[in-house]
């Protein structure tokens, strides 16, 4: 019997993912079939290819077993639907995150679907293709199908796997060796589990979701055999798909055995991790290994959230916020860059306390980034009952899921994937959602992309005013005479307009890259193009001028001026050629480096008025294209916020630098 398996991934940069849930699909059912000599895997679907092609491939196939994503949904259906076109004998088989835990509606749609499988899917499809030759599923747990008299059937779940050192690694056990050696020129991803399960029950995600389930350990001896693996094979990149890494105290060891794999070979170049929740000391002790390894770029902080009556909608009450501020403050004292997630438009969260959140998250350090993610509905997550959605009056709306920096493709027979967001709720209606998402837009441009992150900065800390005031200057306030600012604005507010009617979330630029570009990217971007960053910071240097002069706020005359000049001269942009030398009169670097730098019983850097030389290096860096400083400065300083040249101050009068 001939055994297909296709899990399509996105490509990112030109590199893909070896497919590891179908791989280890491939393992256990080689390991534990009673005649697995009877059966002959087909090497894996593992990216986009031209329908044709996949057909082909799988032309011989008797049986396929499709792993289902939200960005692989509809291809794998399309190619499943000309599959059984082609030949009504070849069995298709389903699983995966996209496949509804009550499945009826999704096979009657698609009844080219012979059988579901649901949860962990090792033994489930080592079953189905036991029973494969005479196509009876009904007693194999944790499936789902339509059967011969057109009736719906939904068998008990299968229990979790407890010892999962019962599945081999398909790593390891020599799963991907044919598909390597057929593709030399892929680079490859490595996706990675040391462990399976979630304790938490956000309702947003299905990990855990509304059962919060018991989490079951990979030994260590698979672990480190599999990091030796990918050092052997020379991958740069790996990703840990663990709901909560540091959760348990060997995580620690395990993160110092992928620093010393690094040390002796070389690789990988990168491991990422998405963290646990309250294992504070944990945390910090991985993260701060995999960095001191240059392991990772930086830590992610996942609040989702700063609003109580918000964790509690979405039942993250029992994760601890006060962790997530500590370790921020821990990582940046160790030099560690952090990353703070926010999710728009999650239940019970409003435009006031959306807004207030990210104001808190930067005024406690965060100056290097905040993702912000759409919240999206997911079908098997708690969020995803139809109940639930109408407790908070969610409304949704089908996108195209296209990935920012993601290549626009453009072939002929290119099927689109889609995703459900959230554009509205009880407590975020539709327009406070667009303010909403105009106001994370600026924030990204001005704060993050650090176009005005100086000048934000250094008046936060000077006068007290909120993040939050400072940047509703530019989305709230009137515009009126500043028409480079109002054109920025009216292009977030339409964009954000255009998702709730049905637009993708990226703004897609074939003549720039032919990617996707994040709306706060593209806006920059546009800026320096069309040769509007001067005009950009003159109207918002008045601007700002003009708020502190309504509220009788006293600033001193030219540090505005100061601040704004330091931050245009510092930004990156193509074509310099030669260095710049400025003289300002307060030490404005001194309180932006500060601040940025803010710890408890660390001491503040004061603003004082006293002449300060600054020399700015932009010659060591030079992008003598377009092209070229759009991928390696917006692009590729995204997540390392590198988008100011380095500076240099007079040391006689700023010692502290």
């Amino acid at each position: 019997m001939r055994v297909g398996l296709v899990q399509i991934n996105n490509s990112f940069s030109g590199q893909n993912y070896l497919p590891y849930s179908v791989g280890i699909l491939q393992a256990y059912a080689q390991q534990h079939l009673a005649a697995s000599h009877e059966y002959e895997f087909l090497p894996p679907l593992y990216k986009r290819i031209a329908l044709d092609d996949a057909l082909e491939a799988l032309r011989s196939a008797d049986i396929v077993g499709f792993s289902l994503y939200v960005w692989n949904q509809n291809i794998s259906l399309e190619i499943a639907r000309q599959l059984k076109e082609q030949n009504p004998a070849v069995i298709i088989v389903f699983g995966g995150p996209q496949v509804p835990d009550r499945s009826e509606l999704f096979l009657r749609a698609h009844p080219w679907v012979d059988v579901a499988c649901h949860n962990e899917g090792e033994q489930v499809f080592t079953r189905v293709l036991e029973r494969a030759s005479v196509r009876d599923w009904h007693d194999i747990p944790s499936t789902s199908f339509i059967d011969e008299e057109g009736r719906y059937v939904q068998n008990e779940r299968m229990p979790r796997i407890p010892d999962l050192s019962l599945i081999p690694s398909p790593y390891t056990s020599g799963v991907f060796s044919q598909l390597m050696a057929e593709h030399p020129e892929e680079q490859w991803l490595f996706l990675w589990e040391t462990n399976r399960g979630c304790p938490f029950a956000c309702t947003f995600c299905d990990w855990g979701s509304a059962i919060a389930s018991k989490v079951f350990r990979f030994d260590e001896s698979r672990l480190y055999a599999e990091l030796e693996w990918v050092a052997a094979h020379r991958i740069e990149f790996m990703f840990c798909c663990d709901a909560n890494f540091g959760i348990f105290p060997r995580d620690v060891e395990i993160a110092r055995y992928a620093a010393s794999v690094k040390a002796r070979l070389g690789y990988p170049h990168a491991l990422s991790v998405q963290n646990a929740k309250n294992a504070e000391e944990r945390i910090f002790q991985a993260q701060k290994i995999l960095a001191d390894a240059g392991l990772n770029k930086g830590v992610t902080l996942a609040f989702q959230s700063l609003d109580p009556v918000t964790l509690e909608s979405i039942k993250r009450r029992n994760i601890s916020l006060e962790d997530f501020r500590r370790l921020q403050k821990r990582f940046t004292a160790a030099g560690i860059e952090t990353y703070s997630d926010l999710i728009l438009a999650l239940p019970g969260e409003t435009y006031e306390t959306f807004v207030a959140g990210v104001s808190e998250a930067i005024e406690s350090g965060q100056h290097n980034r905040i993702q912000f993610s759409n919240c999206s509905i997911l079908p098997n997550a708690e969020m995803g009952n139809p109940d639930y959605q109408a407790q908070f009056g969610i409304q949704s709306v089908s996108v195209e899921a296209v990935i920012y920096h993601g290549v626009i493709d453009t072939t002929p027979d290119q099927i689109r994937e889609y995703e459900d967001l959230v554009v509205a709720t009880n407590a975020m209606p539709r327009e406070d959602w667009v303010r909403a998402r105009v106001f994370s837009w600026m924030t990204a441009l001005l704060h993050f992309d650090k176009l005005f992150q100086i000048p934000l900065v250094v008046l936060q800390k000077t006068t007290g005013v909120s993040y939050r005031e400072l940047i509703e200057v530019f989305t709230e306030g009137s515009l009126a005479g500043y028409p480079v600012l109002s054109e920025i604005r009216a292009f977030f507010q339409e964009k954000a307009r255009r998702i709730q009617g049905g637009d993708i979330e990226q703004c897609p630029a074939p003549e720039w890259l032919n990617v996707y570009w994040p709306p706060d990217e593209y806006v920059f971007i546009k800026l320096a193009r069309e040769g509007k960053l001067s005009a950009f910071y003159q109207e918002a240097s008045s601007l700002l001028a003009r708020f502190f002069s309504e509220r009788s706020v006293t600033i001193p005359a030219l540090l505005l001026a100061d601040a704004v000049l330091l931050n245009q001269s510092l930004v990156k942009l193509p074509f310099q050629t030669k260095d710049v030398d400025l003289s300002l009169r307060y030490n404005v670097w001194g309180v932006y480096h500060s601040a940025r730098r803010m710890l408890e019983g660390s001491e503040a850097v004061d603003l004082k008025e006293c002449m300060v030389w600054h020399h700015i290096d932009r010659t060591t860096e030079q992008w003598s294209t377009w092209e070229d400083w759009m991928q390696h400065v917006v692009w590729y300083g995204n997540k390392k916020g590198a988008y100011l040249y380095g500076t240099a101050a007079n040391l006689e009068r700023e010692g502290h630098y």
